[in-house]
């Protein structure tokens, strides 16, 4: 079988994935290594299956998220994002991270903060994606997308935040 996820499921290497060509590509390896199939085979065969099967659902689970997709991308470069200790972000993203928090602060009391934070992430995302696709497709510059994904994370370390949020009026 293939070395990395794309190949696993004969797919180019790219952050504009055809969401139905990567789902019926799952679907094909998964069907081929199901540990079903094997059931019985030797335990030696049956383990290589479940191993395989295992393999083919986090690829999948990796591919089929945005997020995780140029993730995977960066580090397949050889890009370390240094999620838990490179903090350093664009100045302007860094402004707009003071203002998402203070609109989630006031999302704590007021259901139109809520609406209008939710609004403002979607359209952070969406930018996200457009970003990197031009990063990692077109420019192939690993190391600035890199630093996108850095961002993305805490876009959605927010959006997570507000999820949760309860507001106490």
């Amino acid at each position: 079988m293939a070395d990395d996820h794309f190949s696993l499921f004969g797919l180019p290497a790219r952050f504009d994935v055809d969401a139905a060509a990567l789902e019926r590509a799952w679907r094909d390896v998964a069907a081929r290594v199901h540990p079903d199939r094997y059931a019985t085979a030797s335990a030696a065969e049956r383990r290589v299956a479940m191993q395989w099967a295992a393999r083919a659902n986090e690829a999948y689970r990796q591919l089929r998220d945005p997020l995780l997709r140029a993730r995977y991308l960066c580090e397949q470069a050889g890009v370390d994002l240094q999620t838990e200790s490179n903090t350093a972000m664009d100045p302007a993203f860094l402004m707009q991270q003071m203002e998402w928090r203070e609109l989630l602060d006031e999302a704590r009391h007021d259901p139109a903060a809520v609406q209008q934070l939710q609004a403002e992430l979607a359209e952070a995302r969406d930018a996200m994606h457009r970003t990197l696709a031009e990063l990692l497709d077109v420019r192939r510059d690993p190391v600035q997308a890199g630093q996108k994904v850095r961002e993305w994370m805490f876009i959605e370390r927010l959006a997570e935040e507000l999820r949760t949020a309860q507001p106490l009026a």
